[in-house]
């Protein structure tokens, strides 16, 4: 069996327009290349992570907010222990690259 070394993704509530969901990793671990249908908002709760995009790197800290636009290929490096909030809407879907 595959082991994943990937955060966790996970819906915590889901809306009539948004849902929020909740992204949990330890350092190392890697989201890969991926995008959202539609814009996602990234509110940082604990921990830091790099967030890579074709237009550069962003260091995601405690209490740091990013707005990825819409089919914005990109991939998480857990750098501390991470835990973040994602709203996005209702019917977009993450879809890895």
């Amino acid at each position: 069996m595959e082991t994943m070394n990937r955060p966790r993704l996970q819906v915590m509530v889901k809306g009539k327009t948004y849902k929020v969901l909740e992204v949990v990793g330890l350092p190392g671990m890697v989201m890969p290349h991926h995008h959202s249908t539609g814009e996602a908002v990234v509110m940082v709760k604990k921990g830091e992570a790099l967030l890579k995009m074709c237009d550069g790197e962003h260091k995601l800290g405690k209490d740091s907010v990013f707005i990825i636009p819409a089919k914005k290929e990109h991939t998480l490096t857990v750098l501390k222990e991470f835990k973040a909030v994602v709203t996005m809407p209702v019917n977009a879907e993450i879809q890895f690259i």
